[in-house]
């Protein structure tokens, strides 16, 4: 064997791939949460990263004398940057690159600021050493005999298919159907390895595009069928009792839950919408949880407009924007509604001046609009209270009754706020995010007292039904630590999908409001609306499920295949009873939930991924046309010296 890999020239490659092997699974271990559970999957997650490492670095095996080495080391530096790019993105979105998220930096590029460089650290240089050895080694020792076969390339390559599909097969008997069933990224890194999981992805991907292609009008028959057959009657009592008003949404920043009603030092940390909460004129839904994937933010705009679920890897907002929809700002068009969208950042940033149109928004006061000087900005563009100050005078423009939100910045990892903007305490856990984030959330409830204050004084508050969300979870699961001084509690799996709950207040004029315990989600807020708004869904083709009907469905589906529901819930593959956090065992779950949890997202998923909706005329609607719509801005507020954009991403 010694005299093969010296006459074969291998052991250079033999040492990088060694090399890459114990990074990546170091880098398994120090950086991911992968939840392993048993000795088998800690055997796979030490063993997996061996069929990629042999694979791809045997590339470089096909490669002459003079530059062997060379291509060897180029393709372990990019696997090496592939690892480290997922431990970034990890650090803060608790999940793994693909390429549609790829794409989304590509349109949003050049925003990629403090979110991205906060979560870089000094001892990041360990995930490059073994770069910096390879190199030496071909520097300072001879370079490998040349070989004159491609035997050495077929070995190793049939080595690396051995290696994984004996991983494969010990991966389906402990997780059957892997490729099929899972919709967590972190089960297929756990079982198959950070660069299988690229190559699975670049194969869904292509998989993803080509539904839209084959897609017919047959196909919507299915989903037709399924939804209508789900439908929730209105309740009566609340059906139509806002006909007529304006609508304001506003999207609450990474606001959770926990921060309403919270207290530091005997503070509160946001004292307007505690008040929210508790009025008589207000629904608070106190366990309504975000559904968003990778497109954060733009998710949650896309389940507040359409009822539909978002994509399970990238943003619908990217990669769906020539999409034919039937959302609420067109279905609204046609009772003579006007739409606008507001926004503190640039037009382009996800995509929006695209997708818009296709939602079919007439109006898009993007940062061209307001005022970006220095002082004003804040990481992700303008800030909250000069934002909703700003807009006053352009939503007083527009012709009524409308159908507006509003897009928060403020409250935004890493949350540091500048001086001057908040006088609140920082928290006093240790950790900078978390304690910074309890002064970015009180400033963000400034300003929406202020915003408040301002309707009232253009005469606007009594005439409209304002609906304010949390978009998604600000603070991620590795600052755990943090939290369970913050919630006084160990932060298991079972209490962190509890973290996920987000806000949701619905203030609807001369209605009695409630604070409600039930169970409900994103995709939910579009039919409670438009009900109350008297405007029946059941012709249309939405995932949500009334808030407000007596016959509202609380099995919530997350994006990943989890769940949770007023009996038990499933975080990370493991099952919990919802009121004592106890691990249950699968077959005391009701199975009937699980499959209708994969049903939905499964008929969302074919209506998006197939564009279905351009097969399917509800009655009395109106197609929207794309090329109908225009956001230039002719008249640009900003000068010469603030038309650069906000200095860095809405990582959203």
């Amino acid at each position: 064997m010694k005299r093969f890999i010296k006459e074969k020239g291998l052991a250079f490659f033999l040492i990088a791939a060694v090399l890459l092997w114990l990074k990546t699974y170091a880098a398994y271990v120090i950086e991911f949460n992968l939840g392993i559970n048993n000795t088998v999957q800690q055997i796979l997650l030490f063993v997996n990263p061996v069929s990629s490492s042999l694979f791809f670095l045997g590339i470089g095996l096909l490669f002459k004398k003079k530059i062997q080495q060379t291509a060897i080391i180029v393709i372990h530096f990019l696997m090496s940057f592939l690892l480290y790019a997922n431990i970034v993105y990890y650090r803060f979105f608790s999940d793994f690159i693909t390429l549609p998220t790829i794409m989304q930096a590509k349109t949003n590029g050049g925003q990629l600021g403090d979110s991205a460089l906060s979560l870089i650290n000094p001892l990041d240089i360990f995930y490059f050493i073994d770069t910096i050895i390879l190199i030496a080694v071909a520097i300072f020792y001879n370079r490998p005999t040349e070989t004159t076969t491609k035997r050495p390339f077929k070995i190793v390559m049939g080595a690396s298919i051995l290696v994984f599909l004996a991983n494969l097969a010990v991966a389906e008997i402990d997780r059957p159907e892997l490729l099929t069933r899972s919709f967590d990224r972190n089960y297929l890194v756990k079982y198959l390895g950070a660069y299988n999981f690229t190559i699975y992805d670049a194969v869904q991907n292509i998989k993803t595009n080509s539904q839209r292609a084959l897609a017919s009008s047959s196909d919507v028959t299915e989903v037709e069928n399924y939804i209508k057959a789900n439908h929730d009657k209105p309740n009566a009592k609340y059906f139509g009792k806002a006909k007529g008003k304006n609508v304001i949404y506003i999207s609450l920043e990474s606001l959770q839950t926990f921060a309403i009603d919270y207290k530091l030092n005997g503070k509160e940390v946001t004292p307007f919408l505690n008040s929210l909460a508790h009025d008589d004129h207000t629904f608070y839904f106190d366990n309504f949880f975000h559904q968003t994937g990778q497109g954060k933010t733009s998710d949650a705009e896309f389940m507040m407009d359409n009822s539909l679920y978002p994509l399970s890897q990238g943003s619908v907002f990217i990669n769906k924007a020539q999409n034919t929809l039937q959302s609420a700002p067109a279905i609204l068009k046609s009772q003579g509604y006007t739409s606008a969208a507001f926004h503190g950042n640039y037009k382009t940033f996800w995509n929006r001046n695209e997708m818009y149109k296709a939602i079919g928004y007439d109006k898009f006061f993007d940062a061209t609009y307001y005022d970006m000087s220095e002082g004003k900005t804040k990481n992700y563009g303008l800030k909250d209270k000069p934002f909703f100050e700003e807009s006053m005078p352009l939503l007083k423009s527009l012709k009524q009754p409308f159908y507006t939100k509003f897009i928060t910045l403020s409250n935004h990892f890493p949350f540091e706020m500048d001086e001057g903007d908040t006088d609140f305490p920082a928290g006093e856990t240790g950790d900078s995010v978390v304690d910074h984030y309890f002064q970015s959330a009180n400033y963000m409830d400034q300003s929406l007292e202020q915003f408040f204050n301002d309707l009232k004084k253009a005469g606007l508050y009594d005439t409209t039904i304002i609906v304010m969300y949390g978009d998604h979870y600000g603070i991620s699961e590795n600052h755990n630590d943090a939290m369970a001084k913050v919630i006084g509690k160990e932060v298991t799996p079972y209490e962190n999908a509890k973290l996920q709950r987000v806000p949701l207040f619905i203030h609807v004029p001369g209605v009695k409001g409630e604070k409600s315990d039930k169970y409900g989600g994103d995709v939910d807020v579009m039919p409670t609306l438009l009900h109350l708004m008297g405007v029946n869904t059941k012709d249309y083709l939405m995932s949500g499920s009334d808030l407000l009907s007596p016959e509202h469905r609380e099995v919530i589906p997350f994006r990943n295949g989890d769940f949770v529901s007023p009996k038990f819930m499933k975080a990370n593959g493991n099952y919990y009873d919802m009121g004592t956090g106890k691990l249950l065992e699968e077959k005391s779950v009701d199975p009937n939930v699980e499959e209708s949890v994969k049903k939905e997202l499964e008929m969302s998923d074919k209506i998006v991924d197939g564009d279905l909706l351009r097969f399917y005329k509800p009655k009395g609607f109106k197609a929207i046309n794309p090329s109908d719509y225009d956001y230039t801005n002719h008249h640009p507020k900003t000068s010469e010296s603030h038309t650069t954009s906000p200095k860095n991403s809405d990582s959203e």
